[in-house]
């Protein structure tokens, strides 16, 4: 299907849901979403951002300065991921239980506000990877019209792009969770490792990377072509030293370069497609 007809189908799809609540992370996929339902719907929209443990402060903010950029009706929101211990024990299903901490907020929201729908920003390529977070919306309604459209990453980029997002490039994130092996218990202390470990990368001009906590091991990913950057040996000393002030006593850089949800590379395929 060529660009144009998955657009429009966006479009009828928006037209027929008649009024939303958006799950606006401030990334390219739910910006996209939002500025295409405010074209189609005009002020029956409501972007809602959460504020959570387990996303970074600088994304809220570049959330917030998206949200006025794009005059939308915004609002955040305290999701608590933390608060459910089985989230906590980072099971292969985790991202089910924190879609079904923020969507069932978001629906609380619509409902009281007299919003028809919560929406959010999945996209057709989702489909192709191990997206327990799935689930959830399928169970409490959340529709995901991007990817109904049949709109893929690329695809979304490109719209982005031609309507004048300032975020059209911007690199995919993930939230801090899936830094972390499955089964490997998730707490404050270590969301803040993370956390201030990729701040450091991104302070050093790195703009597609993860840093995975493997315990007493930082495993590094960045693009290849950024890999041979990263071991220069001024910079290198930075980024070990960096590391272990943040209470890494190992470092290592993964060879494979960045990869999207890495972690689920060692799940099996009964996991994978949701027969176990």
């Amino acid at each position: 299907m060529i660009l144009e007809a998955k657009l429009e189908l966006l479009t009828e799809l928006l037209t027929q849901y008649q009024s939303c609540v958006i799950a606006f992370s401030g990334g390219v996929d739910s910006s996209l979403l939002y500025k295409v339902a405010v074209d189609v719907l005009g002020d029956r929209v409501l972007a809602v951002t959460a504020d959570s443990e387990t996303y970074p402060s600088h994304e809220l903010e570049q959330a917030r300065e998206l949200a006025l950029k794009l005059n939308a009706n915004f609002e955040v929101i305290k999701t608590e991921e933390l608060a459910n211990p089985v989230f906590a024990q980072n099971p292969p299903n985790r991202c089910y239980y924190c879609k079904q901490e923020l969507f069932g907020k978001l629906l609380a929201i619509a409902k009281a506000k007299g919003y028809a729908y919560v929406l959010d920003g999945a996209n057709a390529d989702d489909t192709a990877d191990f997206r327990p977070g799935m689930q959830a919306a399928r169970e409490l309604g959340v529709k995901s019209p991007l990817k109904e459209a049949g709109l893929t990453k690329e695809d979304i980029r490109t719209l982005a792009r031609q309507m004048g997002l300032a975020n059209w490039d911007k690199p995919s994130f993930a939230c801090l969770s899936s830094r972390f092996p499955y089964g490997h218990h998730i707490t404050p202390g270590k969301l803040e490792q993370v956390a201030g470990a990729e701040v450091m990368l991104r302070n050093l001009g790195f703009r597609q990377f993860r840093v995975r906590h493997h315990g007493d091991i930082a495993r590094i990913e960045v693009d290849l072509a950024d890999l041979s950057r990263l071991v220069e040996e001024s910079l290198r000393q930075k980024v070990v030293n960096g590391l272990k002030q943040l209470g890494f006593p190992y470092v290592t850089v993964d060879l494979a370069g960045f990869r999207s949800g890495s972690m689920n590379e060692v799940l099996p395929g009964e996991v994978k497609n949701g027969s176990k």
